[in-house]
């Protein structure tokens, strides 16, 4: 059976043509970057793939694209590699623990066997481009864009993506559920991150991948905050010291020395000039003055004298001096 290659409106750059162009068998043929026999699977997933009995068995009985367009509409749930509590990489290490996408192993995830699957199936442009816009499941679409990031050139990746960017249907992307991400966040993350759950696709080469950074921050430039504007508050009635201090700038060392002097000298008269409470003294009636220090008015109290000592010791010196008599 033939298949109709016109008008379908894609070309060698993947861009977009005038209605009623032709899409030819040439041009429609996908090519395969890197690895044409693992599709740059990691070795252990691949290993998976390949001795899983549901791709063995049930996965060999699906011969066409849309039968297993069907599958992965009834079976896939998530987009790990690995089936959640299959995976047991404690007490492991080095290449096995993990490290650079090579793990213990475990189950591996029906997604990546119909990935796999759809590899074999060897897709042409038009199959591809049928993944990523199908309407009836989101895994779908993500298979194929996942078949994208692994088989196309990173020069090419995109292109292929760049009109997806801002999509915002949504899937559980974890194995058992729990992370709910967009078709555009995860494009994102195919684009610019090299690890996906414990796997890793294929490397971009930096010059490619700074050549996508720089377009994507020209799709999406960072907001600016801006600066909220200063509201001019009137100035406050200062008081003449206040204004003095303020203005000081405009006068002379001299002058501002001179003002501080008259400063400290006003305040000094004016807490000598206040009123204090007047309390009278144990030992006559005389006012107390302000000025009279704790020492001073201790060595004038009546209990003790500065020249015969305490009262205890006077009257004793005196019982002394009329007892020789």
């Amino acid at each position: 059976m033939e298949v109709s290659y016109e008008n379908e409106g894609y070309d060698n750059d993947y861009q977009s043509k005038s209605k009623g162009s032709i899409l030819t068998r040439k041009n429609n043929t996908m090519p395969i970057w890197g690895n044409e026999r693992t599709m740059n699977l990691n070795t252990l997933i691949l290993t998976n793939i390949q001795s899983s009995h549901y791709f063995k068995v049930n996965l060999y009985e699906l011969k066409t694209y849309h039968e297993v367009i069907d599958e992965i509409y009834y079976k896939v749930q998530h987009l790990e590699p690995w089936e959640k509590g299959s995976r047991k990489t404690s007490g492991q290490t080095g290449m096995c623990g993990g490290v650079r996408g090579v793990g213990a192993g475990g189950i591996v995830s029906t997604a990546f066997c119909l990935l796999y699957k759809l590899f074999t199936l060897k897709l042409t442009r038009k199959q591809v481009t049928g993944l990523i816009t199908h309407c009836d499941s989101p895994y779908i679409r993500a298979l194929g864009f996942m078949y994208i990031r692994y088989t196309q050139p990173p020069g090419d990746l995109w292109d292929w993506y760049e009109s997806f960017l801002d999509d915002e249907e949504e899937m559980d992307v974890r194995a058992g559920g729990g992370q709910t991400m967009t078709i555009g966040n995860i494009l994102k993350s195919f684009l610019f991150k090299l690890e996906w759950y414990s796997t890793l696709f294929p490397r971009i080469p930096v010059p490619i991948q700074q050549q996508m950074e720089k377009k994507m921050s020209e799709k999406y430039p960072p907001v600016v905050e801006e600066t909220p504007r200063r509201i001019n508050i009137p100035e406050k009635n200062f008081s003449r010291d206040r204004d003095d201090y303020r203005n000081r700038g405009d006068l002379s060392d001299t002058s501002r020395s001179r003002e501080r002097i008259e400063r400290r000298e006003r305040s000094h008269r004016d807490y000598r000039d206040r009123n204090y409470e007047r309390k009278p003294s144990n030992a006559n009636s005389r006012e107390r003055s302000p000025y009279v220090s704790r020492r001073d008015d201790y060595k004038k109290s009546s209990s003790r004298s500065p020249k015969y000592g305490s009262s205890k010791r006077r009257d004793r010196d005196d019982y002394k001096s009329r007892s020789k008599y």
